[in-house]
């Protein structure tokens, strides 16, 4: 057990504890920090030569608080100096050390996103999950949120972000990227993420976020269609998943009233009931991870990013449903 300093003591006497300290302490205890260090250490520095490199978990915290509080690598460093509870979780003894500086953290994060490291520890939260009994599979809800970019020319390059593009949604025009998700119908919890630019259509990349064994998949009326494109069509096994798509409201509209409208109506609603389970995990990274805007140029810097924010929403929606569930032999 950890030594308490003065610092502790007197922090412990307070009589509110934050959200953020309540949400730490949430991650901090659903996080397998062991299978994430293991993960990252076939790709982290071997320490053979020069100073010993940092600790790769106390580098992966101050990563993750940089995600999870949508923070540059300055404020990273900043914030922890500031805040208690964000040194607590690091680990940070100012008796004994200081906070590893924003360079440090910039060459760990390079690492991450040269190796895609993001990638490996979102699938390592969902085999976990799995295994705990919380994803189930069958069924798959399919839909994509627009991310923005800055689309400002003045930086080095005089121009904007090439991997970006514009699109319209309704009567606002937007500039970025999508983010591209499948989600689990039965629990909520997303499965697969992918990138492309805004433009892209919404139906061409569904068939990537299917899984082999799915027998349903849901989606809004962008979706339309899906079942008649080639990549469902020709393949043997996603051509044989039933459907479940929203009309658009005006295809409803124009029926004639009656029971047939009524009918109509009440399946809409029963697909939508199981369709809006995708929007918590967009709530978690858009609304309480605050990334409503890409954090770097390139889709795969973001898409690296996101892995992480997904996966941390699907712990964070385990943790507060109960936390994982006992491994029945």
């Amino acid at each position: 057990m950890k030594q308490q300093n003065f610092s502790d003591i007197e922090y412990g006497m307070r009589k509110k504890v934050t959200k953020r300290e309540e949400f730490l302490k949430i991650m901090e205890e659903i996080i397998p920090w062991e299978e994430w260090v293991a993960c990252i250490q076939p790709y982290y520095y071997k320490g053979e030569r020069g100073r010993p490199p940092l600790g790769i978990e106390r580098m992966l915290r101050m990563y993750l608080l940089q995600n999870w509080f949508t923070l540059s690598d300055e404020m990273v460093e900043d914030s922890i100096y500031d805040s208690y509870a964000m040194r607590s979780f690091v680990g940070i003894d100012f008796t004994q050390e200081q906070v590893p500086d924003a360079t440090t953290l910039l060459k760990f994060r390079h690492i991450l996103e040269r190796n895609g490291i993001g990638k490996i520890l979102f699938d390592a939260i969902n085999r976990t999950l799995e295994e705990h009994g919380h994803i189930m599979h069958g069924g798959t809800i399919v839909d994509a949120t627009l991310i923005s970019a800055p689309s400002s020319t003045k930086n080095a390059e005089k121009k904007r972000d090439p991997e970006m593009s514009q699109t319209r949604k309704g009567n606002n025009w937007y500039f970025g990227m999508k983010a591209h998700v499948g989600v689990d119908a039965g629990s909520g919890y997303v499965h697969t993420v992918e990138v492309t630019t805004a433009k892209e259509n919404d139906v061409t990349v569904a068939h990537k976020l299917l899984r082999s064994d799915d027998e349903t998949a849901y989606g809004d009326s962008g979706y339309l269609g899906l079942e008649k494109r080639d990549e469902i069509r020709k393949d043997p096994r996603k051509s044989q998943i039933a459907f479940r798509i929203n009309r658009r409201p005006s295809m409803i509209g124009k029926m004639p009233d009656g029971y047939g409208k009524d009918l109509e109506k009440k399946v809409e609603q029963q697909k939508s009931t199981i369709r809006r389970k995708v929007e918590y995990p967009f709530h978690v990274v858009k609304d309480i991870f605050g990334y409503k805007k890409t954090a770097y140029r390139g889709l795969m810097k973001n898409l690296n990013r996101l892995y992480i924010l997904f996966g941390s929403a699907n712990l964070l929606g385990c943790a507060r449903s109960g936390g994982l569930r006992p491994i029945v032999a």
